[in-house]
């Protein structure tokens, strides 16, 4: 152990030297896959894609999943590789699965409203999802501000979802010890937009490591022999630097949005939210709903996705916890297991 700021150090450059050398290989020709599980795209409409999943050799079940991640990240975290994969192991189970890519916005998108992401793009990818499965009603999965959407939608369009699972989701986003909603208090995105008039992807992701800065800009790069002496842990690395490092600007008109409406103003808890002159009060929701979240989650604590059982009628309200953090909670080995089962068993 090292015991002076020097011997800190010195450990540390190692490592990172190591790390290096490694990545530097001659051996090592493009860096490793990312959302390499076989997949058709059935519909686009300016940046976004929806992809349905090719089907497994295994019994089918009715009901399709269709994933909605947010707009801060990319989905394929959701498909991370094939052993943290939330979509292979869906299809492992018969699930149809179909995955929302809202792509990466430009200055044209700068309008873009959070009533065109919900009532526009979710509706429709909805509809295309319907039509492909041929089914009357679809289950709907969001994951973190995808579960928002989620929860927004199933309230404005009740007929349309048969379940709706919502994945370490913000409901209060006024909780105690929840940085994020201490952090964006006074912030006013207009002086965060570029010259696209969006809101930077890269500064977007210089936030959330602001959150854990020793953690994720220093303490994984130390003692790196377990990464560098096998592959497959590497390859792991690898692929979660770049999801890390790979997040899309936000839509100038949304973020300013989302920012007023759930974190300054906690509109969604306090059942003020409008949408499109549309009340969005939770407790109209009429569908099952799975609520899980994640016991180690910095980004959304356990607090501030719970109080969802405040809104939800008893007899639809379900929730589990899942030991984890805020993305381990879906792509860690074990937690990933005890998801998949949680969701089976309730989906059906």
């Amino acid at each position: 152990m090292p015991t002076t700021n020097k011997q800190f150090e010195d450990l540390w450059q190692d490592d990172f030297v190591l790390l290096m050398e490694n990545l530097a290989n001659t051996d090592r020709r493009s860096p490793p896959e990312v959302g390499s599980s076989p997949k058709e795209l059935i519909y686009c409409e300016n940046k976004l894609q929806l992809f349905r999943y090719n089907t497994l050799d295994v019994k089918q079940k009715k009901t399709p999943i269709l994933i909605t991640y947010a707009l801060v990240n990319r989905p394929y975290i959701a498909d991370l590789e094939p052993k943290r994969s939330l979509v292979l192991r869906l299809l492992e189970k018969g699930y149809p699965v179909y995955l929302i890519d809202w792509g990466y916005p430009d200055s044209s998108d700068c309008f873009t409203s959070l009533n065109d992401y919900i009532n526009g793009y979710l509706h429709r990818c909805v509809q295309q999802v319907k039509r492909d499965a041929k089914r009357k009603k679809i289950d709907l999965l969001g994951i973190c501000q995808g579960g928002v959407f989620s929860l927004c939608y199933t309230v404005l369009h009740p007929a349309e979802i048969r379940k709706l699972v919502t994945l370490v989701t913000p409901i209060d986003f006024h909780t105690k010890g929840n940085p994020l909603g201490l952090w964006t208090a006074g912030l006013n995105t207009k002086v965060l937009t570029n010259n696209s008039a969006n809101v930077s992807g890269q500064l977007i992701s210089q936030l959330f490591k602001a959150m854990k800065p020793f953690q994720l800009s220093r303490e994984k790069y130390r003692r790196l022999e377990h990464l560098v002496n096998k592959k497959e842990n590497l390859d792991t690395f690898l692929r979660m630097e770049r999801w890390l490092n790979d997040g899309p600007d936000l839509t100038g008109t949304a973020a300013h949005e989302f920012l007023i409406n759930f974190y300054q103003q906690n509109r969604l808890h306090k059942n003020t939210l409008t949408i499109a002159g549309n009340a969005v009060q939770l407790a109209k929701i009429k569908s099952p709903v799975l609520n899980l979240y994640a016991t180690k989650d910095h980004i959304v604590p356990p607090k501030a996705t719970r109080v969802l059982s405040q809104h939800i009628k008893p007899t639809l309200y379900h929730e589990q916890a899942l030991v984890g953090g805020h993305i381990g909670a879906f792509t860690g080995l074990k937690t990933q297991h005890d998801l998949i089962k949680s969701l089976s068993n309730w989906l059906g």
